[in-house]
């Protein structure tokens, strides 16, 4: 029984300001500027007490009444039918200032072709006032509801209605999912790896840079049976240069993506095959680890490469030394080439970054990497390393106490990071150590 309602409209109508109204956060862009939402956006809202799925679509302009429709056009027109093809109700979003327009005509009879229950929000209603205007819209032949979703009046009476469409569902019991972030510049293909993933036209692609705009959420379960695992695959914009940047909704969309780096499990790192490893890619990588995530390096385009997997892997370490731990697959989200290979290689990531290392093992490795070199003497002490202790996990978290903390130098911090991943096989895992000075008793 579907539990999905469907948010639809005209461009710059509100939508997405009523769809994060209704799931108590900023989780969509808003702007003045039309068409900024294109990809679906899902996430579940409750209401009342009553949990539902609630998605915002980009805003349907119909074909002939401006230009030929685009590709951008047509692949939000694909966005809004498959949301409302999953439906069980639809909130259809109008603007109350600008009064009942044809564009709001032709997406009414869009929606009443699906033969779903539709509610007529007006947007706009600020003040008691301007619930009168609402009227109009009743020639759309379905339930009007003056609303706010700025100052959030009329929402409940609009709300109660829509639910009354939504079967009361119970919330099966599942274990957490992975959150699985695709970065990397603009057109790399991340939104095509997505769409190969799971199976379908999740999220639009173009061969214009910056057809994503916002981070979009795509749950999707691998494997079968007891084996299957859930996992949340976080679009996100393509990243460029601050400098570069010309629009509030592309920098928006780039805070959305670092937002989206933060709140993952493992990143995955898109790069062109048949651009190579660029400056750019740097800052992202570094970004990566500034927030000490694991990260899978994927090289997309392979089946346009004019090299070998010999050849580009060393371009990648010059370019990126710091990033030699992760590991690094080839795709080819056209062809399907390495898909399944490029999942594994997530859990096996994420899997890591979750490790627990045994404490006897630990120390057994660390004292040994000490005795193999000694720490250097700084600030005229040469530090002494005693033992070490696991104390996190994603990100993986050592603890090592000495007598100098303060006299530890960053190459032998980078020394041990190197040993212990080499040891525990901890390929791809963020590894952060900590020196700590040992407690002794005063005597």
């Amino acid at each position: 029984m579907k539990s999905l309602v469907a948010i639809v409209g005209r461009p710059n109508v509100g939508k997405s300001a009523l769809f994060n109204r209704l799931v108590g956060r900023r989780a969509a862009i808003v702007h003045a500027q039309s068409g900024v939402t294109r990809d679906r956006l899902a996430l579940e809202a409750v209401w009342e007490d009553r949990r539902f799925e609630l998605v915002d679509t980009g805003g349907l302009v119909a074909a002939g009444r401006e230009q030929a429709p685009n590709r951008i056009e047509a692949g939000i027109r694909q966005q809004v039918d498959a949301a409302l093809a999953d439906a069980a109700v639809a909130i259809l979003v109008a603007d109350l200032d600008a009064g009942l327009v044809g564009a709001d005509r032709d997406v009414a009879e869009h929606v009443r072709r699906t033969g779903l229950p539709v509610a007529v929000a007006a947007n706009k209603a600020d003040a008691p006032q301007k619930d009168t205007l609402a009227d109009e819209f009743s020639a759309l032949g379905f339930p009007v509801f003056p609303v706010s979703a700025l100052h959030n009046r009329g929402v409940g009476s609009l709300m109660r209605h829509v639910l009354a469409h939504v079967p009361a569902t119970q919330a099966a019991a599942q274990s957490q999912p992975l959150n699985i972030a695709i970065v990397g510049r603009p057109n790399v293909g991340k939104s095509s790896f997505v769409n190969r993933i799971v199976r379908s036209e999740r999220v639009l692609v173009s061969d214009m840079p910056g057809t994503t705009r916002d981070s979009v959420d795509i749950p999707f379960v691998y494997g079968k049976g007891k084996g299957a695992r859930p996992y949340v695959l976080i679009d996100t914009a393509g990243m460029r240069r601050a400098g570069k940047i010309d629009s509030a909704v592309e920098r928006y969309g780039r805070m959305r993506a670092e937002t989206s780096v933060a709140r993952a499990d493992v990143v995955v790192l898109m790069l062109d095959a048949t651009v190579g490893p660029t400056a750019f890619d740097k800052k992202i990588a570094t970004l990566v680890l500034r927030h000490r995530k694991g990260c899978l390096l994927a090289v997309n385009k392979w089946d346009m490469a004019e090299t070998t997997q010999r050849q580009w892997r060393p371009a990648l370490l010059r370019e990126m030394p710091f990033m030699d731990h992760c590991p690094a697959v080839f795709v080819s989200a056209k062809t399907g080439f390495n898909i399944r290979q490029s999942l594994e290689a997530m859990d096996h990531v994420a899997a890591l970054t979750r490790a627990t290392l045994p404490t006897a093992l630990l120390n057994r490795v660390v004292l040994d990497l000490h005795a193999k070199a000694q720490m250097p003497i700084a600030r005229g002490k040469r530090p002494k390393l005693y033992y070490a202790a696991q104390t996190g996990q994603a990100p993986l978290r050592v603890r090592i106490f000495v007598n100098y903390p303060k006299s530890v130098a960053p190459a032998y911090r980078v020394y041990l990071v190197r040993g212990l991943r080499r040891a525990f096989g901890l390929e791809g895992a963020f590894l952060d150590l900590e020196f700590r000075a040992r407690r002794t008793n005063n005597r």
